[in-house]
Order: structure tokens, then C-alpha cells, then sequence
């Protein structure tokens, strides 16, 4: 991967289906995300037509799904076989992992797996895989990852999964409080997380916390730039122009979707560079 060639770095994209037709969640839940996000993009791209969309772009993007069988009932794509095909496409892809945190031990030792196959980070949703993510048990899964030297993806906020079914289709937002991630920043200070999306309705809480914690950072994911919460606008322009990076949460967001909306978005010229590629170099150890 030519970081010179490259106009951005897309943090934060989905894979939604795999090679043999399977999806991450079930056609409900597909159907209200698109609803709330109001997408008509093909919602299940597989991991050859994200690598060809960024490679037109001239953009990386890291790509994941989210292992979640012990509290959704419903069979995860193969983490395993995403990183092994966005491996044949080094210009553009950036693997990372998913393990269902219930998984004890096994899960640990799937991490040190996905790993040495070519993992070069984490995605978790506390919402979708229904664990409070500052619970201990789930400690050991945390010292791997640092172990590793890779960072952890955590989906923070509201959710476009199960929006608009009754009770939520189930799921608890409570879990993705940051403040409950602010433990684990504490507890694993050598470990890299990455706060996914504005934390609505807990914005000022992940501002905080990235302020306050040297690893941690905040993507810009699952909104669009227009309707970003002022605080964080002014928060990305100043004291955390070093700690935001750019994503879209493709393929409900499309990264020109988000691009035009950037574009109008009150910030700096001289931070724009860091926001789009420069701290997700960084974060991701492609410097």
C-alpha cells in the first residue's frame, strides 16, 4: 500500500455478505438499517466490490463484519476468510478481525490466530454482540489485542441496527456508552481504540475521553458530515485534530456521500489532511 498514491483512508466499511451468498444479519435487520439510514446502495457488497469501489477512488478502507452468534442467534460470516480475501488486495484493504466476546478462551485464542493470518485490528459493537465491554471477563480478549500491537474498533451511540423495530429488535444502546470504555482506555493504556461514529447521545462523554486518554481516537463514521453534532465539529478542528479519522460506515454511507458533506464542514484546511489520511496512517502503523 503506497500511502503517496492514496486520497484517504476509510476507517470503517462492512462486509455484508460472503463468498457463498450468507449475510451478516438477518433481512429484518438489514431492512431497517437501510430504512434509517435511507441508503439505496446495494447493502450486502462483498469484499471484491468494496476493493474495486475504494480502488476507483484512489482510497484504502478497512473492512470487517461483527461476530455476534451468542446474542443475535445468527451465524457470523468468517472473519477468517475476509482477511484472507482483502489480502488479495493489498493496494486497498485493511483487514480487521471480529470475535464474539462470550467465546472465552476460544476467542482469545482466535484473536492470536486472525493475527498471525493478517488481521490488523478488531471491530466490536457491545450493542449487537450484547456485552458490557468494561466487564472483566472480557479483559483477556483486550490483552491480546494489545499484545498483538493492534488497535480495537468499538461502535459507540445509537445504532441503525433494529431502528424503528419494536423494542429495538431487542438491542441495548446502553452498552455502547463510551464512559464504559473509558475503564478499558484506563485499564490497557498501550491498547489503541478507536471510538466508532458520534456518540449520540454520549458525544461530550467520547470527546472527553479522547481528550483525557492518549490511545484513544474517534472515527467519523455512520453519519453524515452535515448532521455531525457542533461539539465534535469544533472539537475535530482544535484539540482533537490530531484524534479523528475519516469513515464512512460503507455501504449505508458511501465515502462520496460523506466527502461532499466534509467539504462544507467548518474546518481547518491544514487539519482536513490529518482527519482524511494522516492520523489513520498513524493509528493503523502504515507510517
Amino acid at each position: 500500500m503506497n500511502l503517496d498514491d492514496l486520497t484517504a483512508i476509510d476507517v470503517h466499511t462492512h462486509v455484508e455478505q460472503d463468498a457463498h451468498g450468507c449475510f451478516a444479519l438477518t433481512d429484518e435487520l438489514l431492512d431497517a438499517s437501510a430504512q434509517y439510514f435511507r441508503s439505496d446502495q446495494d447493502r450486502t457488497p462483498t469484499v471484491e466490490a468494496i476493493a474495486a469501489h475504494y480502488r476507483e477512488r484512489s482510497m484504502a478502507a478497512v473492512v470487517f463484519t461483527v461476530d455476534a452468534p451468542a446474542a443475535t442467534g445468527h451465524p457470523p460470516l468468517s472473519s477468517e476468510e475476509i482477511v484472507e480475501r482483502a489480502g488479495e488486495h493489498p493496494d486497498v484493504l485493511i483487514p480487521f478481525g471480529s470475535v464474539d466476546p462470550h467465546g472465552g478462551r476460544a476467542a482469545v485464542a482466535r484473536v492470536r490466530r486472525l493475527v498471525q493470518q493478517g488481521a490488523r485490528g478488531f471491530k466490536f459493537h457491545p450493542t449487537l454482540q450484547g456485552f458490557e465491554p468494561n466487564d472483566r471477563a472480557f479483559y483477556p480478549l483486550y490483552a491480546a489485542i494489545a499484545e498483538a500491537g493492534v488497535p480495537a474498533l468499538f461502535h459507540t451511540g445509537q445504532t441503525g441496527i433494529g431502528a424503528g423495530l419494536p423494542g429495538g429488535a431487542g438491542l441495548k444502546l446502553r452498552y455502547s456508552d463510551p464512559m464504559l470504555l473509558d475503564d478499558v482506555a484506563a485499564d490497557f493504556p498501550e491498547l489503541t481504540m478507536i471510538f466508532a461514529h458520534p456518540s449520540v447521545p454520549w458525544q461530550d462523554a467520547a470527546i472527553s475521553i479522547a481528550g483525557h486518554k492518549a490511545n484513544v481516537y474517534i472515527d467519523l463514521s455512520g453519519w453524515a458530515p452535515k448532521y455531525f453534532p457542533p461539539q465534535l465539529v469544533r472539537a475535530a478542528s482544535r484539540q482533537l485534530r490530531d484524534k479523528v479519522l475519516f469513515g464512512s460506515d460503507f455501504p449505508v454511507i458511501t465515502p462520496d456521500r460523506w466527502l461532499r458533506d466534509f467539504a462544507d464542514l467548518d474546518i481547518p484546511d491544514e487539519v482536513r489532511p490529518k482527519i482524511l489520511k494522516g492520523n489513520a496512517a498513524r493509528v493503523l502503523g502504515l507510517l
